[in-house]
């Protein structure tokens, strides 16, 4: 009988029962659907050629209408902001912050980040975020307040 170490290193690692476990973006519903991301080169170019920008302490936004009736996002973040944890960090942070945001549907959006923002707290990411929707009038939550 093969022992347990052996087991796991043909089943990719991990224990061979954990393979029923459902990862976070398949059953949770977390993260951003991938009809929600911007992710070829002509869609970014679209938005920088064509688009209107917003730019705050931490972030820059672009956004550009489109002809969808859903939102799409991408994000940029440069070398010059970190090494790859530190980037990887940002954007995950950013899409969690889009993601529970409410802002008005048939736009693509960019969010460049600065070099200051992977000092920033979350709280203080997603103020940033929330003030340039609400300056680029995205905001949904803007409208009713107002």
């Amino acid at each position: 009988m093969p022992s347990l170490s052996a087991a796991c290193s043909r089943a990719g690692g991990g224990y061979p029962f954990e393979t029923d476990l459902p990862t976070a973006n398949q059953d949770a519903g977390l993260g951003l659907p991938t009809e929600s991301r911007l992710r070829q080169r002509k869609d970014f170019d679209n938005v920088f050629a064509h688009g209107r920008a917003w730019s705050g302490p931490l972030l820059v936004l672009r956004a550009v209408s489109n002809d969808l009736d859903h939102n799409r996002f991408g994000f940029v973040t440069s070398k010059r902001v970190g090494g790859s944890v530190v980037r990887n960090k940002l954007r995950r942070r950013l899409r969690e912050i889009v993601r529970v945001s409410d802002i008005t549907r048939g736009h693509d959006i960019v969010l460049s980040a600065k070099t200051t923002a992977p000092a920033a707290t979350f709280d203080e990411l997603q103020t940033a975020v929330l003030d340039l929707f609400v300056r680029a009038g995205l905001s949904l939550r803007s409208e009713a307040t107002a």
